[in-house]
């Protein structure tokens, strides 16, 4: 399975949160709703907390990291699409940011969440997405992945491809 966040999923998710507040408020439920509006936005930031810790459990396999062997030190713009929700986008995050200083690449995170015009436009349908030049990773990357994607030294999806 690949390690990455369907875009249909995420929106699926926070729909759910919306129409399941909604309901209660239309019920005059209007304790459980703003229950709801707090403790369910609170479980899926504790579920993305341990994410690293349970995904083998729940399916997802293993998120351990492989260290990058070769570190060209190329100054780089690098590109981070996320959306709020997936927990395999702080993973990808945090490794790039301890990438940033021993490669020099210059990190530009964009949250997709909101953005379904950015999301048609780079053809993107899952995320994590980076994105260096027309080179594209898109899931779950290694430290030793980013820095190849990073380097060129190994062939990414093609631009517009990722999914």
């Amino acid at each position: 399975m690949k390690q990455q966040c369907y875009i249909a999923v995420i929106y699926l998710n926070w729909l759910l949160l919306a129409g399941g507040v909604a309901v209660l408020a239309w019920k005059g439920l209007y304790g459980p709703a703003i229950a709801f509006v707090v403790l369910l936005p609170l479980a899926m930031w504790a579920y993305i907390r341990v994410f690293p810790s349970i995904s083998h459990t729940i399916g997802y396999g293993d998120v351990r990291d492989e260290p990058a062997k070769t570190l060209l030190k190329i100054p780089t713009q690098v590109t981070l699409y996320t959306a709020l929700g997936c927990p395999f986008c702080p993973i990808v995050k945090a490794r790039l940011l301890a990438l940033k200083p021993q490669m020099d690449i210059s990190l530009r995170e964009i949250d997709v969440t909101l953005k379904p015009e950015l999301l048609k436009a780079k053809g993107i349908r899952a995320v994590p997405v980076v994105e260096v030049g027309d080179r594209r990773l898109t899931g779950n990357a290694t430290s030793a992945q980013l820095a190849e994607l990073i380097s060129g030294l190994v062939p990414s999806e093609p631009v517009g491809l990722a999914s």
